[in-house]
């Protein structure tokens, strides 16, 4: 059953120092934990990962077996047809697996009924921490570890989701056996509940983190400060590309005209030329 209650996460920062409490988006955790919709959703996961290969061969298809392994009568023993029976040592296998599919469809709704209940059974419990980002410039293990130490969770099973998908963070958790990484729209409700903690990017839910306290405002001040500069640097900066612009265009429109021009002079004096030719020519037949 739902409960309109809401629910509040564990925030840190990517350093992983303690933030203020964070309430998780409504819309998704409202309280909503739906058993048999989970277990359906996880044993159609699991089924769907079956490649169904297993294969066995019926008497039709051993090879060997079209003689009669002895004659009907005379011999005391039991009257055979064929060496590759189904109760002969080699022979072929009664109602053995065959080459086939295991996968099931679950409609759209139903999973994601099943994976938002997931979401609250893990909010339920206390085992969903937001983190402000993962900015990773390359690979590093070891940096993913001391995080995970410090929110005291290195011990236990992690789901990371990150906002997007972000290779160095993915790399950086692949050789940890307890740790996996996936983006926030890629997770399924079997890794939800594979999971014993969920640690998620801030801006994969959409929430923003409250600041790190300090004493004084200065910080605050100088980031606005430092943003309005930026702000009129670029816009100064468009102004120049805009006039850089213009002037290239005009440029561009003055050399045309100059070509055109000559090109024009060049059929004129051409004309000249072979006029005078032709009337040269009169001349000389008279």
């Amino acid at each position: 059953m739902a409960e309109n209650t809401t629910m509040n996460a564990a925030a840190y920062s990517s350093t992983g120092d303690s933030r203020d409490t964070v309430a998780l988006p409504a819309e998704l955790f409202d309280g909503t934990v739906n058993m048999p919709v989970m277990h359906q959703a996880v044993k159609a996961y699991l089924a769907n990962q079956r490649q169904g290969n297993a294969s066995t061969k019926t008497r039709g298809f051993v090879i060997g077996g079209n003689a009669k392994p002895w004659k009907q009568k005379g011999t005391g023993r039991a009257r055979q047809g064929s060496t590759r029976a189904p109760h002969w040592v080699g022979g072929g296998t009664v109602f053995g697996p065959r080459p086939r599919s295991y996968a099931q469809y679950v409609p759209r709704k139903v999973r994601a009924l099943a994976r938002k209940s997931a979401f609250n059974a893990r909010a339920r419990e206390n085992a969903v921490l937001i983190i402000d980002a993962f900015e990773y410039e390359a690979p590093k293990t070891s940096q993913l570890l001391g995080l995970l130490s410090t929110l005291g969770v290195a011990d236990r099973k992690v789901l990371i989701l990150t906002d997007g998908v972000k290779p160095n963070v993915y790399m950086s958790g692949r050789n940890l056996p307890r740790t996996h990484v996936l983006p926030y729209s890629d997770v399924s409700t079997y890794h939800l509940l594979w999971s014993d903690v969920v640690v998620i990017e801030a801006s994969a839910l959409g929430t923003a983190l409250p600041d790190a306290e300090t004493d004084d405002d200065t910080e605050s001040a100088e980031t606005s400060e430092g943003a309005e500069e930026t702000s009129a640097r670029r816009v100064t900066a468009k102004k120049s590309t805009r006039k850089s612009a213009a002037k290239k265009s005009a440029r561009k429109t003055t050399g045309r005209k100059t070509v055109a021009k000559k090109t024009v002079a060049k059929k004129s004096t051409a004309k000249k030329a072979a006029a005078k030719k032709s009337a040269a020519k009169k001349k000389g037949k008279k």
